[in-house]
């Protein structure tokens, strides 16, 4: 009796209580689940239930194949499974070591909390290069060689995709707090509980084609609005309405576009009420409404967390719709009050707090939501303790983002809202199809924290998250008194300029204490000065000339967002997504794509006034400011002033180099 059978469009083993599925999820890729339990859960969790492909399965008394397009994958009668491409080169090898090591690839192994901890592994490359899987705090855009945390914590997100030099992509379809190696010798998978194995792999010549793929799978972003390609301004935190419509007022005096004023946190009287503290914030219809006739947009902060003195905690906690613990208190979180969170994972949860939004805000003129704590962040990170509606969250626990955006996604889009984004501090895989905009957390103010968030940038996008963005000059502190500090800001600015969303935020110095006596809102401390003439006159020329270049630049935008709406093809990627047989490019991690036509060459050095700028084959090149052309495949020493970082237009591009020199 075979070990195979082919059940439908899909390649079945069964053995020894173990069932392993394969089948086609798409084109040019194969979904592939496994479980010791007899059947399978059906989850598709990051996956949408796209029309499959009809697979080619050959059943043999040793080995079985299936083969879906470019992808292929046999398994021999000892359960060992290999993908292979159209050429039959191998691209991901189980490492199954039998005699005398005895150690399997698919390792399950029963836990307390009744499911299984699993340890997936695969044979390793060396020369392998891999990129993607989230945002992490590091300088590395090749994570080869990296051991990540899988869990999401403030500034870290775990999307665990990734794209390989090899001519494949890799879906990690579980939401459980693990971690994955990819060393020398093994490349290895943990997940902490679950009671199934469940990836995704595409095979395909191009990581274009690989991210097209893998984008049909979990879902393409909306169109982003041209709202949000604009300017953002965004401090911690204006205290009051008149404070905010100062700032708003200025920028229309000084004739500077604004798209976005942001109300910060703590605008509320008590956590988890969802509404203006109206001593301070005294008609917020009025406010949107004057904001809105000077083309701005007010965007308001949300927390998913719920004080106990909320008028909201009484019914939520009654109706079940609040992270629980399996011990202890529910003290989740401290921030000025004890607080717990909302479960995202309740579909009730997600319908009480949008409606309490609408009512509150959306009533009120506002349309644009921040989304934040969205990990969330927890007072201690003990993922097992933690229990959501869907499961206990060392199991489902980064699945909590993807439903934060998809409760305001939905709601908004009930009241009949179309182009819908919303700011969010943390994601998971298919986080894009909700309006997810992205953002690199509480970062520090410093030149390093910049280098990273370049490679952290690059990294969301090979994720499968198209829209992404930083606080300018980082978040925590930054005296604007300063003088290389004031630099940061520049050149985070500039870099800014070119990223999906152009997003001025910060907790600056001088720090303002909360009034002792203050109630509602007005327990929460705020910043200094956050504006862009808040760093000198020089400084506030350049960043102002970089807000118009970004106007000019919509036309531009408004392409290369469509194509990420259409396609799925993020905005900013590394240099070989656009040059992929052009080898130098895959090992380049400080020059950027913006859009097919722009090559942007960030500074990310206190002093730096000039830096190596390589060009990609098959291209040449102009220098957008001087028109001065370079071939493709060489390089330069290029020219930084303050004024600017060093960008190109590919020659006969889709972009009009006479913007940079209006």
């Amino acid at each position: 009796m075979s070990l195979f059978r082919k059940e439908e469009n899909a390649l079945i083993r069964f053995f020894n209580s173990e069932i392993v599925r394969i089948e086609p999820w798409g084109k040019n890729s194969l979904r592939v689940r496994a479980t010791p339990e007899g059947r399978f859960s059906n989850k598709n969790r990051a996956l949408l239930d796209i029309n499959k492909e009809k697979a080619d399965i050959v059943i043999g008394e040793e080995s079985a194949t299936i083969i879906n397009g470019n992808a292929k994958a046999t398994i021999d009668s000892n359960g060992k499974i290999t993908i292979y491409n159209q050429q039959d080169k191998i691209m991901l090898e189980e490492a199954l070591r039998l005699q005398p090591l005895k150690t399997p690839a698919r390792f399950f192994k029963a836990n307390l909390l009744g499911k299984y901890q699993l340890t997936m592994s695969f044979e390793s490359d060396p020369n392998e290069k891999i990129f993607g899987m989230g945002q992490y705090q590091q300088p590395y855009l090749n994570i080869k060689g990296c051991t990540l945390e899988m869990a999401h914590r403030n500034s870290q997100a775990s999307v665990p995709f990734f794209v390989s030099s090899r001519g494949y992509g890799f879906l990690w379809n579980l939401p459980a707090i693990g971690e994955a190696t990819f060393a020398k010798n093994i490349t290895k998978f943990k997940a902490e509980s679950t009671d199934e194995l469940d990836y995704l792999i595409i095979v395909a010549d191009t990581p274009a084609e690989i991210m097209e793929a893998y984008m049909e799978a979990v879902g393409k972003p909306p169109m982003m609005p041209e709202l949000a390609m604009g300017f953002w301004q965004s401090k911690l935190r204006y205290r009051t309405q008149d404070e905010l419509m100062a700032v708003a007022r200025k920028y229309k005096e000084l004739g500077v576009p604004l798209s976005v004023i942001v109300c910060d946190f703590f605008h509320w009287p008590h956590q988890g009420d969802f509404r203006f503290d109206y001593d301070y914030w005294q008609d917020p219809e009025a406010m949107t409404k004057e904001l809105r006739e000077m083309g701005t947009e007010l965007m308001v902060s949300v927390w998913p967390t719920i004080e106990f003195e909320s008028e909201n905690y009484r019914e939520m906690l009654e109706k079940g719709m609040l992270i629980r613990n399996d011990r202890g208190p529910r003290n989740h979180t401290e921030f000025v009050h004890p607080s717990t969170y909302y479960d995202t994972t309740n579909p009730e949860a997600r319908k009480f707090v949008w409606d309490t939004i609408k009512k509150n805000y959306y009533d009120k003129g506002v349309k644009l939501f921040w989304l934040d704590e969205a990990e969330p962040e927890y007072l201690l990170y003990d993922f097992d303790n933690h229990r959501y509606y869907e499961g206990n969250c060392a199991e489902v626990g980064n699945i909590y983002p993807v439903e934060y955006a998809r409760g305001f996604y939905e709601g908004l889009k009930s009241v009949g809202e179309k182009d819908i984004i919303s700011l969010v501090r943390c994601a998971w895989a298919g986080s894009a199809k909700y309006g997810a905009l992205v953002w690199s957390g509480d970062i520090m103010p410093t030149f390093e924290a910049l280098r990273c968030q370049v490679s952290a940038g690059l990294n969301m996008a090979m994720s499968g998250i198209p829209w992404w963005t930083t606080d300018i000059g980082g978040f925590d502190s930054g005296d604007p008194a300063e003088d290389d500090y004031k630099e940061l800001v520049v050149r985070w600015f500039e870099y800014a300029t070119f990223c999906p969303v152009l997003r001025l935020h910060g907790y600056r110095m001088p720090y303002i204490p909360a009034d002792e006596n203050a109630k509602g809102g007005g327990q929460c401390y705020t910043g200094g000065d956050n504006e862009i003439w808040s760093y000198g006159e020089d400084n506030f020329e350049i960043m102002k000339n970089h807000i118009f270049l970004r106007q000019r630049m919509k036309p531009y935008i408004k392409k290369i967002m469509e194509l990420a709406h259409k396609k799925g093809t993020p905005p900013m990627r590394p240099l070989f997504y656009d040059y992929p047989s052009d080898k130098a490019t895959w090992d380049i991690d400080d020059q950027f794509m913006f859009g097919d036509s722009l090559l942007v060459c960030p500074i990310m050095e206190l002093g730096q006034r000039e830096r190596q700028v390589y060009f990609p084959q098959d291209s040449d090149w102009l220098d957008a400011y001087t028109g001065k052309e370079y071939k493709g495949g060489t390089t330069v020493m290029a020219d930084a002033p303050i004024e600017r970082i060093p960008v190109y237009v590919r020659k006969n591009g889709t972009i009009n180099i006479e913007i940079f020199n209006k």
